[in-house]
């Protein structure tokens, strides 16, 4: 299987059919930090309400159309910066159309869940994300290889059933600070 850049694989999210699902694993990644909005939310300003963006009008078309975007966060007891972050985002991607939830890290160590960052997309193909220690993403590798496709649908299916809303995270973070 040969590395790709992310951009050569993009097709997919307006060409899947019916779900596009993800598993973050990462504490961080330095597309958000190296990003515009990070600095913005370091000061403090709301970064839940940006403007609808590429993604977001994609996710928008696709949901309208029937399709499902949904993703699993792995989060460390405390967040860190990086899952603080996209806690904050988060409600601009839920009102697009995205279904997001939270899970804790020991949970999903509990539940076998793998230590990398895919999305899968119709339960058919998997995109891997391959990072750099620094939390750079280098690429991807695409699959459809049936072993590593059925145990991305188990992890989704166990990440799933575990998983905290959004919103429902949100409140209860605050609510423990």
């Amino acid at each position: 299987m040969d590395l790709i850049p992310f951009k050569d694989a993009s097709r997919l999210f307006q060409d899947f059919e019916h779900t596009a699902w993800r598993l973050e694993t990462r504490r961080g990644y330095a597309s958000d930090r190296n990003g515009p909005n990070w600095g913005r939310w370091q000061s403090g300003e709301d970064v839940s309400k940006d403007p609808p963006d590429a993604w977001r009008r994609n996710v928008a078309a696709k949901t309208v159309a029937g399709a499902r975007f949904e993703r699993v966060r792995l989060v460390d007891d405390p967040l860190t910066q990086g899952q603080q972050f996209l806690l904050a985002r988060a409600p601009r991607n839920v009102a697009a159309g995205e279904d997001i939830r939270n899970l804790y890290r020991t949970a999903a160590d509990r539940l076998g869940l793998p230590d990398f960052d895919f999305w899968l997309f119709d339960s058919r193909i998997v995109m891997r994300f391959v990072f750099d220690d620094e939390d750079t993403a280098l690429g991807v590798i695409l699959t459809e290889d049936p072993a590593e496709v059925v145990a991305a649908c188990q992890a989704r299916d166990a990440a799933w059933h575990h998983a905290i809303r959004t919103a429902d995270f949100a409140r209860a973070v605050r609510s423990s600070v």
